[in-house]
This record gives structure tokens, sequence and C-alpha cells, in this order.
């Protein structure tokens, strides 16, 4: 199976690369795991709706452009649908049944994902209402992504 987060932004924070290479380290008997950065668009501090658009389709087609036909999407997004960690392990363990064997996973920038990238998903995946910084959603996600596969495993590991 392969595995790919594409996300907005570089990290910066040794602890955050840290946690990820680990993670990616763990996975890598059950999965190739990928990452790729894509650069955030640069906005004012204060800025309109239509500005907060623009960045969002620029952010937009810029995730859009690593991502490809035959992949499965997952588009992290607060308004999507909120799972338990053994509901999200039972949907990668049938994706990769029913012949999925590329999954991506979207992490949009501050201002989150746009419509054209929401629309591409196959499922918009939530982490909850909470907001937190996109670069801990790497590790949230990348983390989460593990536990899938060693709940499906059988591994003590989610207890």
């Amino acid at each position: 199976m392969n595995i790919k987060i594409v996300c907005v932004g570089k990290l910066k924070e040794k602890y955050f690369k840290d946690a990820i290479a680990e993670y990616k380290k763990r996975l890598s008997r059950f999965a190739k795991v990928s990452i790729v950065q894509v650069p955030d668009e640069k906005a004012p501090e204060k800025f309109s709706a239509a500005e907060d658009e623009r960045v969002k389709q620029i952010e937009g087609e810029r995730i859009l452009s690593k991502i490809k036909d035959k992949e499965y999407v997952y588009v992290t997004a607060i308004k999507g649908k909120q799972r338990s960690s053994e509901e999200f392990a039972k949907e990668i363990q049938n994706l990769a049944t029913y012949g999925h064997s590329d999954i991506t996973f979207v992490i949009g920038g501050s201002l989150g994902t746009s419509n054209a990238v929401n629309k591409r998903g196959d499922d918009l995946i939530s982490f909850g209402k909470l907001t937190m910084p996109h670069q801990l959603m790497r590790v949230v996600l990348i983390e989460q992504i593990y536990r899938a596969f060693m709940i499906n495993s059988g591994s003590p590991y989610h207890k």
C-alpha cells in the first residue's frame, strides 16, 4: 500500500520532524509513506473574504497537482466526518481489500482547503472540532494512520 500525505507549508520545528520520522519508520513495514509539501501562499495579516478564497485557490491548485486520478483521497476538514480509531482502521482495511492501494491524505494551510480540493476528495475526515496548527495535524494524522495499521494487525498498541 502507498500512503501519501500532501500538506501546505514546510515543517520547521525539529520535534514535529522527529515525530513524523518515527511514525514513518514504524509504518514502513505496512506501507510506503511519502510526505509531499507544497508552498503556502503568502497573505497579509488582515484580508478580505475574496483574498481568503484567492489564497485557498492557489494553494488548492498546488495540492491538486500532487494528486493522481487513481488515488483515494481523504481531505482533512473541520466539517468532515469524525470517526473512532477503530472505524478509521476498518475503512483503511476496506480500501485495501477493494483495490485502493494508493491513499492520499490532504492537510490544507491555515485557511483550510479550496472547494476544488474538497470536491476532489473521496471523503472529508475530521479529527474533531478543535482548531490545531496544520504542522501538528501532520503528527496527529500519521499517528492515526499507524494506529489503524496496528489495530488491523491485532497489535496491543491501541489498548
